[in-house]
């Protein structure tokens, strides 16, 4: 999901004229004779366009604070891996962290972020208008506690919509976009192979793209994420899920659909080679935006479909926090508040195009409405809802557990299995199951047999 840089992806982008220019206010900061002169932040984070970006105007949070900032970047599992270390030792060493969703339950429950509401509730601290409330419920609830305590804001929203490239095959079929699973179904059969074209396209990371589809059929991951992680992948909604998933891959997918990455599976609609995708933003804006496209003029966007049980489209976050052990928590807020200030991510978003902002005043500005009107469609309003219903239920703990990584990648091995026919979907979901319970008891986590 975090996956290969999105320069490729952005390019083409950039827009919002209006927005940050000279009617916007500097970023507040507690400034007033630079009280934090001299003083240097350690902060952290996986590779990502976004702090690339950012990294751009250091030299104007500088200016206003005095704080210099060494930001490091690195791999995602490598920074996952060392950051968890790093804050399980309540050291020093780094002031600003980033939150990465999967890890956000194990990093607040043992108390290793500061909580931020001492920060945003003292006007000292921080003025009014940078109203923390701004930030979309959907991303900021893997950021809290279960007192609702607050312990990151969220630089990035993944809001997994539809997208059909050859919409135009679909109308001469006499259909609409899929808002069903049933539907989905009937489009695919309608349209594969027509002009060349196949229906569906994903990506091999089916841990993130199968999910929604399980849970859309009354299907889980785990029982109760995240007080009871028991798995649950050995039921019979989840065999059901399985094997339809793994047909409308195989049946309505073009050649190797099974080794697709994320950018090879965003190129197979680009080229006009595959018809509908269900995933992330970020890969949907290409297909209008990005230079090569050849689907702009006809490219559709859409909700992830309904199934049965109701719309679980997928939808995670990353968010900026300060370790417990932090010796420098005070200027650690003064560079958060101005990276996620309006004004700043206003600036990121008219310099270079990003599309996965956090903020409301942002997502309903005509600025950014006019940056993701894809075809003449708004976009921003389905990016939006997904973030909203997200926030709604709590759907997405089940990703915020840190023993999900290797629980997701026995899921991926399960739907290759059944792709490929080694296995039937019962078979091997039960295996799966297996799989995942012996690595909770591995990892001290108990679970119901």
């Amino acid at each position: 999901m975090n996956g290969p840089s999105r320069r490729a992806v952005l390019r083409g982008g950039a827009g919002l004229s209006a927005l940050a220019s000279g009617v916007l206010a500097a970023p507040a900061v507690i400034a007033q004779g630079k009280p934090f002169a001299g003083t240097t932040i350690n902060a952290s984070c996986f590779q990502t366009t976004f702090f690339e970006y950012l990294k751009s105007y250091f030299p104007q949070f500088e200016d206003k604070t005095g704080i210099k900032v060494n930001f490091n970047m690195q791999a995602f599992p490598v920074y996952n891996q060392r950051t968890d270390l790093e804050l399980s030792t309540k050291g020093s060493a780094l002031d600003v962290v980033n939150a990465t969703f999967i890890y956000t339950g194990r990093w607040i429950g043992a108390g290793w972020l500061t909580s931020l509401d001492a920060f945003t509730k003292d006007p000292k601290m921080t003025p009014a208008d940078w109203a923390p409330e701004d930030f979309v419920a959907g991303t900021q609830s893997a950021m809290q506690n279960a007192k609702g305590e607050t312990f990151a804001f969220s630089w990035e929203g993944g809001a997994m919509i539809q997208s059909a490239a050859r919409y135009d095959l679909i109308e001469k079929a006499g259909l609409a976009m899929p808002t069903t699973f049933d539907e989905l179904i009937k489009v695919c059969d309608a349209t594969h192979g027509k002009e060349g074209v196949s229906a569906f396209t994903a990506d091999k990371l089916h841990h993130w793209n199968w999910i929604p589809y399980l849970m859309g059929a009354g299907g889980g991951v785990f029982k109760a994420p995240p007080e009871n992680l028991t798995p649950t992948l050995n039921t019979p909604q989840a065999a059901q899920s399985g094997e339809w998933y793994a047909n409308l891959l195989m049946k309505y997918g073009p050649d190797g659909l099974l080794s697709y990455s994320d950018d090879q599976a965003m190129r197979s609609q680009m080229s006009g080679r595959a018809n509908i995708r269900t995933q992330s933003i970020t890969w949907m804006v290409p297909l209008a935006k990005h230079a090569e496209s050849t689907v702009q003029k006809t490219v559709r966007y859409g909700l992830m479909p309904s199934g049965p049980a109701g719309n679980f489209a997928g939808c995670n976050s990353h968010g900026l926090g300060i370790p417990a052990g932090s010796k420098k928590k005070e200027a650690a807020w003064e560079f958060i508040k101005w990276a996620l200030s309006k004004e700043t991510l206003a600036m990121v978003v008219k310099d270079h195009g990003y599309p996965s902002v956090c903020r409301l005043s942002i997502i309903n500005s005509r600025e950014f409405k006019n940056v993701l009107t894809l075809n003449g469609q708004d976009v921003a309003s389905l990016y939006l809802e997904v973030l909203k219903l997200g926030g709604k239920s709590g759907y997405m703990k089940y990703r915020t557990v840190p023993i999900y990584p290797q629980v997701g990648d026995k899921i991926n091995k399960a739907i290759e299995r059944i792709a490929t026919k080694q296995q039937a979907a019962p078979e091997a979901l039960k295996q799966a199951q297996a799989e995942a319970i012996q690595d909770l008891q591995k990892a001290g986590i108990k679970v119901d047999l």
